[in-house]
């Protein structure tokens, strides 16, 4: 990067009155500290991603790492050794489908009941998978702060999922994944995901 150069900094989260917050802050000081490098904010937009509706098909591909980590109490029942003690392991390709399927229902469930409404059903409460298809682009291991003063290495894997929007709570849920990303540690900037291709029904 240099000084000069134009940047976009997309803001996500399911809640519409946090990001008009942020938005009106932006407009009223533009200039944004990312560290130690400052911005000048030209212009705000609002955008209002959505995977369509009953019987599109489409393509959503993760712009950031994706963490998805399996707890010691399900190991076994993946067949993944554990190194022992509390921690969890990091998905890796050898470890199958599965386990990565089950962390990221269980995650959006997480986000389902603390965002959606009580009487609406969340992921798990449905028939059918998230995704049609997952298509692994790559694995890598990245150093991140977590807290200040305290870096740790992640290892993160990119994906094309392809989906087929089976009814509107269906929908739901693939946008609330838009919304709050997929997996851990979204306040990080990891798991979000981007609609890049999109086919409505007839």
């Amino acid at each position: 990067m240099e000084a000069g150069d134009d940047r976009k900094l997309l803001v996500a989260s399911p809640e519409e009155e946090l990001l008009a917050h942020v938005a009106a802050d932006l407009l009223e000081e533009p200039e944004l500290n990312i560290g130690e490098m400052p911005f000048r904010v030209d212009d705000v937009t609002s955008l209002a991603p959505d995977v369509g509706e009953p019987g599109t098909r489409g393509t959503i591909e993760t712009g950031t790492g994706l963490l998805v980590r399996i707890p010691p109490w399900r190991c076994d029942e993946y067949g993944i050794d554990h190194p022992g003690g509390d921690t969890a392991v990091f998905w890796r390709p050898e470890h199958s489908m599965a386990p990565l399927r089950k962390q990221l229902e269980d995650n959006l469930d997480q986000k389902h009941d603390r965002f959606a409404h009580d009487h609406l059903p969340g992921p798990s409460d449905v028939d059918g998978d998230l995704f049609d298809g997952y298509e692994l682009l790559k694995t890598f291991a990245v150093p991140l702060t977590v807290t200040e003063g305290q870096e740790m290495t992640y290892v993160l894997s990119k994906w094309k999922f392809e989906y087929t929007v089976r009814d509107d709570h269906h929908r739901r849920h693939l946008n609330l994944a838009l919304d709050c990303g997929l997996g851990e540690r979204n306040s990080l900037g990891l798991g979000f995901m981007n609609v890049t291709e999109k086919t409505q029904p007839y």
